[in-house]
């Protein structure tokens, strides 16, 4: 049964860095931020929307943001490429803009007749801009002035007359090209217009294409960053989407699930060649939710469309500022991180520093609550044990290896020192926070780079130093909180004694908990880090002598 779509609704891709990515996208191709969202699937991932002036279905071009992510790979069963079009005239404009931008291209080349230069994005997607009549009635909502200055938020914006028209066509590899063909005709009604090579190219009424090339002896795709996700086709209706789920599901062709995205309503199924493709309305639109005028400027989180998200969500979603907005620019230092400032912040820094099974991401929420105007710092530990992170490595739950705790407590000191002049970071004023297998890393730290941190928050801690050194911690600050029922407690006080022996001013206190992290532990650090006490009655030291009652929330 044949369900007619009218052209290629979006392309959704993945991201291994989003400030890049923006900064190619809406700063050198001119496109629009029309949508900010946390993922339909994941309210802890990244999910940007860029087209036209409008939004319109077959201008759009998504990314999901897996930040510091592993690199997918490019192979059979899944897209390799997109083709975004542009008028004829305006190649030699783009070659100009690319030198100016610095973005490598080749070509200008001839693809099915029609002048083609490719470039890559920041992640290495391919992307071609193709000189094409193909496209030339959908360039009107570039021709239409909206109000605000600068509708694409680049800083040299792109001409109307050069601008991107929107998508023209996209590659998928298979090695049953046959029977991909025949999917796409047969369901959507695409006819064969033409072949070059192993590609022949599929031809929607509009003009924009699907092109097919046989991957047959490729290795096979592999998902992560720098990979096209999937391929999204558009349907009239709500109907059209159910009537191709029928079709579909007479012929067996697998799962093909339904989802209300908000702004379509979309079905999934994957062709014979074992690429993802979407089915999606055009309606109700990007203008749901958002006046054109402002399009994109709103963070929205599923299920919480009409109220404030939760910080919990919020806070793990990577930054970014558009071209011409104020930034600060992630830097390559030793560890991979993630930085995260509030609307206003205080001139404060918090170092966060995740336990064992974690990520940078993990501690997030809770830095932000104990301190609201800090700037976080997030790190990733670069110890892997079981595919999860650590900060070092360990040869039993109780005993870590003595060399790599220092080696990594060294390079911790060393990305301390570098992030003074790579964010402006003013140690006077820093604070450290970290949980288990972190405040163990703070804590060696401490000892190995005496000064160096002066002021830290140490969770569920233990000294993972088998013989520390002799340091003078005079002028440093510590808290720490262990859990009443956790089996590491036990090495808490020898760590509270070493501290205290060198000279540091130590606040131990336990709380009414297991290893896991409470809104206790949340509490009690935002109120030291505020310079408020968090001791319950009078007395100046606890030495783990008084139970603070906590719920767990681990």
């Amino acid at each position: 049964m044949t369900i007619p779509s009218n052209g290629l609704h979006h392309v959704t891709l993945i991201t291994r860095r989003i400030q890049a990515n923006v900064d190619f996208y809406v700063g050198f191709l001119g496109l629009r931020l029309v949508k900010r969202t946390a993922g339909f699937e994941d309210a802890a991932q990244l999910h940007l929307f860029y087209g036209d002036r409008t939004g319109r279905p077959g201008s759009l071009i998504t990314f999901l943001a897996w930040e510091d992510g592993g690199q997918g790979r490019v192979g059979r069963g899944a897209p390799s490429e997109i083709a975004l079009a542009i008028a004829p005239e305006a190649i030699g404009a783009w070659m100009t803009r690319a030198l100016r931008f610095q973005i490598p291209f080749t070509g200008p080349e001839s693809e099915f007749g029609e002048p083609v230069l490719r470039l890559k994005d920041p992640d290495g997607v391919i992307v071609k801009l193709t000189g094409t009549q193909a496209l030339s009635d959908r360039n009107a909502p570039w021709s239409q002035p909206i109000d605000e200055e600068d509708p694409v938020g680049a800083l040299t914006p792109v001409a109307d007359a050069d601008a991107v028209q929107g998508l023209r066509a996209a590659t998928l590899l298979t090695e049953r090209p046959e029977e991909t063909a025949a999917f796409f005709n047969r369901h959507f009604g695409l006819v064969e217009l033409a072949r070059e090579g192993s590609v022949r190219r599929l031809a929607f009424p509009r003009g924009d294409a699907i092109d097919i090339r046989d991957a047959a002896g490729f290795w096979e795709a592999a998902p992560g960053t720098g990979t096209i996700d999937h391929i999204a086709l558009r349907a009239a209706d709500n109907r059209a989407v159910a009537a191709l789920r029928l079709a579909l599901a007479a012929e067996e062709a697998g799962p093909t699930p339904v989802h209300d995205r908000r702004y379509f309503t979309s079905l999934y199924v994957r062709e014979p060649g074992g690429s993802l493709v979407e089915f999606a309305t055009d309606a109700p639109g990007m203008t749901v939710d958002e006046p054109e005028a402002t399009l994109g400027t709103r963070l929205f989180v599923p299920g919480h469309e009409d109220r404030i998200p939760p910080l919990e969500t919020t806070v793990a979603l990577p930054q970014f500022a558009l071209p011409g907005e104020p930034r600060r620019i992630a830097r390559d230092l030793p560890f991979i991180h993630r930085l995260q400032a509030p609307e206003e912040e205080d001139g404060t820094t918090l170092f966060l520093l995740h336990g064992s099974g974690a990520n940078e991401l993990s501690l997030l929420p809770l830095g932000r609550k104990a301190a609201p105007g800090a700037l976080l710092i997030a790190l990733r530990g670069r110890a892997l044990e079981e595919g999860s992170p650590r900060f070092y490595r360990r040869i039993t739950p109780f005993r870590f290896d003595q060399a790599d705790v220092r080696a990594e407590a060294d390079a911790f000191a060393a990305f301390i020192t570098d992030s003074v002049a790579a964010y402006g970071v003013d140690l006077d004023h820093a604070a450290f926070l970290g949980y288990s297998n972190g405040a163990n890393m703070i804590a060696a730290t401490l000892f190995l780079h005496p000064g160096l941190i002066r002021r830290a928050v140490l969770l569920r801690a233990m000294n993972p130093l088998e013989e520390p050194p002799a340091a003078d911690l005079a002028g440093t600050s510590v808290l720490m909180l262990s859990g009443s029922d956790d089996a590491y407690a036990a090495h808490a006080p020898a760590l509270e004694e070493a501290l205290r022996a060198s000279g540091a001013e130590v606040e131990a206190r336990r709380i009414a908990a297991g290893h896991l992290l409470t809104e206790e532990d949340t509490r009690q650090a935002g109120l030291w880090l505020a310079g408020k006490s968090p001791r319950i009655g009078s007395e100046s030291e606890s030495r783990f002598s008084e139970d603070v009652g906590a719920k767990t929330i681990g």
